[in-house]
């Protein structure tokens, strides 16, 4: 019989179904991912330990050059605090930016033996919407992530702690959030990466208690 349940896999290219789990936050210029300009955008890979327990790799980040004829908020910017044309941005083009993205992105895929990245964010769909808008600008031929697929650490923290807010889902998991720092694509990034971590690693541990408890084997 095949082996559906992979919680307890402990080879990253087993434990979901072949795809990489890479967190991604992006800052906007509003919430309309095709009119909207894209701003900033890190992602963190996600590694898995002998044990087959996840931890976060180091953040990949640019800031991202408006597209011709964006739309900006200024109340986006508020919310952010980025100035677009502050020149020590060194903000990339939107083809540049994701060739830096996906470059880290695609070596992850290959050392962990996986087949594509999936997306995992906080509400993953706005942050996917934004990547896969910026894609359909360019062109880009070799985006490593799944086109729908993703995971949502709002959803995930709503059911493991009762919290959809970013900040008291991760104080909830057990660490510390700077709200001075929120709103940055690195730091949302690097916290949403811990707290998916958390949740992974927790539904592992539940499951090897519960398997303990009824004697069961462990694979």
């Amino acid at each position: 019989m095949e082996q559906l349940n992979n919680s307890l896999a402990v080879r990253m290219a087993d434990r979901f179904r072949g795809f990489l789990p890479v967190v991604v936050d992006v800052e906007t210029g509003g919430f309309d991912a095709d009119r909207d300009a894209l701003l900033e955008i890190a992602a963190v890979t996600i590694g898995m330990d002998q044990e087959g327990h996840l931890y976060p790799h180091p953040v990949v980040s640019t800031h991202v050059e408006p597209f011709p004829g964006a739309n900006i908020d200024p109340r986006a910017l508020e919310i952010t605090g980025i100035d677009p044309d502050n020149p020590l941005r060194a903000a990339l083009h939107e083809r540049a930016a994701l060739d830096h993205i996906f470059q880290a992105v695609r070596a992850a895929v290959r050392a962990d033996d996986c087949q594509r990245a999936v997306l995992v964010g906080h509400n993953a769909a706005f942050d996917l919407g934004f990547l896969n808008a910026a894609v359909r600008r360019v062109g880009h031929k070799r985006n490593p992530f799944h086109p729908f697929s993703c995971f949502d650490t709002a959803s995930l923290s709503g059911l493991l702690y009762g919290q959809t807010v970013l900040s008291k889902a991760v104080i909830a998991a057990g660490y510390s959030f700077d709200a001075s720092e929120a709103h940055s694509a690195v730091y949302d990034a690097e916290r949403t990466a811990l707290l998916f971590c958390r949740i992974v690693n927790r539904v592992r541990s539940l499951e090897v208690l519960e398997l303990e408890r009824v004697g069961a084997a462990l694979p």
